[in-house]
């Protein structure tokens, strides 16, 4: 009897340590970490993949990414007469498999907070109800929040953050780029233009039908914020600026066609309440690291001046024009990107012979900390010191997925990128 139920049993061991062995070499094959994907001629850092999840989408801006990794992104222009485009996985395999259009109006921000997608055209903010999986329950009637912000056809994208007390803020761009009279080298002075524009404006986001008097300027002497965040380690506004434009077209006495070409810096604020960053009285000069006179203002290349205003805790080459900004606060990425800040610039520097870029800048205890990077290059496809044909991509939105992930889109072709680790 011993020896047959020891028969019995020896087999059975078998079986199951087969079992078990069989169980742990899938486990482990399901842990063994892929290799880095790149189908693509940009350029990541080492380990980091990169792949497009969808394209010839039209002129994409910013994009908001739902708790289910729903990813919803405007677009600066119709595409079949929609503003908005909707890309979903729904069944979670990593690829996108359908796609939804909607609403009637073009522009640039897009967020979902607080169980609602908010979105703008270039003059107003609305908002979509959404349910408990972040899905819109109307789509064909948006709540308007604000109306009758300024839009003449120029630095006229409506971006938006907001914080966790229902405010948003509201970017208003001016369309005359040194508040010049037009012209005339001089400027207009003062500047009236900051009374309606030039500033980041501050609104209920709860409450609706509001017009710009509703609100209160927040910030000024910001010429075009595209790229904004809100920081939620500092519990602060922050912006990256296009700066202005040429000097030397009426001031050739002070400034030659390569001051144009390297000057001002596009640089980075951290603000608050009643800042003023100096626009358009003042410039950021990042090779003297002091704000200068405006030549429309008296200025000629050696004059500082601006001491009320507020000074960058940043600054990037001249033309590269931040289109958004992201402070990275998932665990995907390595320790070093924790809190840091990934600005997507949508322009080249006549300085670096590089654009087209998403740079990273470091941050401790909210504040940048070292220089800042290019973190993933080679948008444009060609090189820009011996451009040989058109730009491929030019990086524009931003956004972190529900584990890590960073989202990438552009607006040559309508791509969207999605890079991991």
């Amino acid at each position: 009897m011993k020896n047959i139920i020891a028969k019995r049993i020896v087999p059975l061991s078998i079986i199951t340590i087969l079992a078990l062995f069989s169980t742990q070499c899938k486990q482990n094959s399901k842990n063994k970490v892929q290799p880095p994907i790149n189908e693509t001629a940009i350029v990541i850092p080492d380990g980091f993949s990169i792949e497009v999840i969808a394209k010839d989408l039209g002129n994409l801006r910013h994009m908001t990414v739902s708790k289910n990794g729903d990813i919803y992104i405007n677009r600066a222009t119709l595409k079949d007469e929609k503003g908005i485009v909707l890309l979903k996985d729904t069944d979670q395999d990593g690829t996108i498999d359908d796609k939804i259009a909607f609403s009637d109006f073009p522009g640039t921000g897009i967020l979902i907070k607080n169980g609602y997608l908010y979105t703008s055209s270039n003059s107003a903010i609305y908002r979509y109800k959404l349910n408990e999986k972040e899905e819109i329950i109307d789509i064909d009637n948006p709540e308007k929040i604000v109306d009758g912000m300024a839009d003449k056809g120029i630095d006229n994208a409506k971006s938006f953050v907001m914080d966790d007390q229902s405010n948003i803020y509201v970017t208003i761009g001016s369309w005359n780029d040194s508040c010049r009279e037009e012209g005339s080298g001089k400027g207009i002075m003062p500047c009236t233009i900051l009374d309606s524009a030039g500033g980041i404006w501050q609104f209920n986001a709860n409450k609706l039908n509001q017009s710009l008097a509703d609100g209160k300027r927040y910030a000024t002497g910001i010429k075009n914020a595209v790229a904004t965040a809100w920081n939620f380690k500092t519990n602060s506004l922050f912006a990256a600026v296009h700066g202005r434009g040429a000097f030397h077209d009426y001031y050739p006495e002070h400034y030659t066609p390569k001051h144009s070409a390297e000057l001002p810096a596009e640089v980075l604020y951290e603000l608050h309440e009643g800042d003023d960053a100096g626009w358009p009285y003042v410039y950021y000069d990042q090779f003297k690291k002091q704000k200068m006179l405006a030549p429309e203002y008296g200025g000629d290349g050696e004059k500082t001046a601006g001491e009320e205003a507020i000074d960058p805790v940043m600054a990037f080459p001249a033309h590269l024009a931040p289109n958004d900004l992201l402070f990275y606060t998932g665990t995907m990425f390595p320790e070093k990107y924790r809190n840091g800040a990934f600005i997507a610039f949508h322009g080249q520097s006549p300085e670096l012979k590089k654009g087209y870029f998403v740079a990273f800048a470091p941050f401790k205890d909210g504040k940048p900390v070292g220089d800042w990077e290019i973190f993933a290059d080679n948008f444009a496809g060609i090189d820009l010191a011996n451009p040989s044909g058109p730009i491929k991509y030019r990086p524009c939105g931003l956004a972190q997925g529900p584990n890590g992930e960073l989202y990438v889109t552009e607006d040559l072709n309508g791509t969207v990128f999605k890079i991991t680790h």
